[in-house]
């Protein structure tokens, strides 16, 4: 047998072509159907990925709305998607056709980092049986840990309290609070999870959020995204590995948590956490195949718990301090309320969000403005269905868009500016928009949301209460632009705080 000819070679490379062209043919046929959304015209192969800007979706999806509507079409290489934009929209896909959408697209890269059939936690697991058993878990187990209750509520204040003291340690000299602001979020966490907290100096809570901020880093970008399109690239040896470097540190630092945890861990007591809780399930569960209560599992939904519940909230109480010292107004009238309704010598409680309308607009304010999370995570549609008009065929993954609900020209008055009245009716009263949507909507609507609220709401009017923010003096005001990541944060910035005085 001899080498191909020069003419061998030629054939070869046309027939490579003419498949390619084919098989992108075969999935762009969709585009043909009645009614399918409008969208830019794909290139062979690579589909749109070289029209949109992935570092930064939210301003590529809001030129495109511009272009074709509310409702546009992409493709992502081989993947049908559908963008939905602007309440009206976003509201019909996520809560009108809610059971026909909640499914997810598969995302071989996470398949590849260690989800399973029976451990996908519960954020990106398929919609049914599993994911169902491993929500209500998570929703009732949270409920009976205190969610709602005095006993949590003293948790996160306690932590507010030692967020403070860290604050006061600074003595008034600029510094950047992000990293402190996440040793607290993740003690709120630690306390269910693990019944846990870690002293701020403790360097293993140190390294557990280095290694947390390197692993968004890592799933957050132009690669990840290649890699979900196009993943017969990760079975090249050693490239997973030299691309998500941090993934098996950070599972490992969490099995270790995990099973120091399993050593003291004693079925004939009441669950401390949801580890405990969970444990309790998995021995429940042994002989039962069905059953999605495994370790497996179990180290999934710690991981879904542990990064989405904090960096959520420390995200948003990062944007919450810098719009405070962007708009000294804004922090004298939340203060004045807090003195008002609060006082300066107990601290703040839940029942106390009633009578504090305007601080309340304010917490909500920040987290429109800030729009940590534009895009949320992808769903995908488990039959064919209707939205404004057009069909969407069963197996499409849909993009939420909810950068363009929270910031709607339609809806709210200055969309692209930080402004509390938003959420205020002409005489003061606290007034809650259909279009504040933060959390998602619909069946998979972020689960910790109540968490969420309690700990924006006492760990804001805590910092509030004990000290005023400020630039530090002879630094440029910081930007007020996020930086497109997951989740979007605020430019690194450094404020200073001084405690307030009494009577001030």
């Amino acid at each position: 047998m001899g080498l191909l000819t020069g003419d061998g070679l030629w054939s070869v490379a046309v027939l490579t072509v003419i498949f390619i062209l084919l098989v992108d043919l075969m999935y762009r046929r969709q585009r043909w159907t009645a009614r399918y959304p409008p969208g830019p015209m794909p290139l062979p192969l690579l589909g749109n990925l070289l029209q949109v800007d992935l570092k930064n979706m939210p301003y590529s999806l809001y030129k495109l709305q511009c272009r074709f509507g509310d409702v546009f079409s992409l493709q992502m290489a081989y993947k049908p998607v559908i963008v939905v934009n602007g309440l009206k929209a976003v509201r019909e896909v996520l809560v009108n056709c809610g059971e026909d959408t909640a499914d997810r697209p598969r995302m071989p890269i996470y398949e590849f980092l260690g989800f399973g059939p029976k451990s996908r936690g519960v954020v990106l697991a398929p919609y049914g049986p599993e994911w169902r058993e491993q929500r209500r878990f998570s929703v009732s187990t949270l409920r009976n840990l205190g969610l709602g209750k005095k006993s949590l509520e003293q948790w996160v204040t306690d932590e507010a309290g030692h967020l403070c003291d860290a604050f006061a340690d600074q003595a008034g000299r600029p510094f950047n609070p992000s990293t402190m602001l996440d040793k607290a979020m993740c003690n709120v966490i630690a306390s269910l999870i693990f019944a846990r907290r870690f002293e701020y100096e403790d360097p293993y809570l140190t390294e557990i959020l280095k290694i947390a901020e390197e692993l968004l880093e890592e799933l957050s970008g132009f690669i990840p995204e290649v890699l979900n399109m196009f993943p017969v690239l990760l079975h090249i040896p050693g490239l997973a590995d030299k691309v998500f470097p941090h993934q098996k540190v950070f599972s490992a630092m969490l099995k270790k948590l995990l099973a120091e945890h399993k050593m003291t861990w004693d079925p004939a007591q009441p669950p401390r956490d949801l580890t405990d809780a969970f444990l309790d399930e998995v021995e429940k569960a042994k002989g039962n195949p069905e059953s999605s209560f495994n370790d497996g599992n179990l180290l999934m939904v710690v991981a879904d718990l542990f990064m989405a519940g904090m960096v959520t909230s420390s995200t948003t109480l990062s944007w919450a301090l810098l719009l405070m010292i962007l708009h000294p107004d804004v922090q004298s009238h939340v203060q004045q309320e807090i003195d008002d309704v609060i006082g300066q010598v107990r601290h703040p409680e839940m029942a106390d969000q009633a009578r504090m309308p305007y601080t309340n607009a304010v917490i909500h304010e920040v987290q429109r403005f800030g729009d940590i999370a534009p895009l949320g995570f992808p769903h995908m549609t488990s039959r064919d269905i209707e939205v404004q008009g057009f069909l969407i065929p069963k197996g499409t993954i849909l993009i939420p868009n909810l950068s363009s609900v929270l910031k709607d020209e339609t809806v709210w008055e200055k969309p692209l500016l930080f402004h509390p009245e938003h959420f205020l009716d002409a005489q003061g009263r606290f007034v809650k928009h259909e279009a504040f949507m933060p959390f998602s909507a619909g069946r998979r609507a972020c689960l910790g949301e109540p968490l969420a609220r309690m700990e924006l709401f006492l760990f804001f009017t805590c910092l509030l209460q004990r000290f005023s923010f400020s630039v530090p003096d002879g630094q440029p005001k910081p930007s007020d632009h996020g930086v497109f990541a997951m989740p979007v944060a605020p430019s690194p910035y450094q404020l200073c705080a001084v405690l307030r005085q009494q009577g001030h």
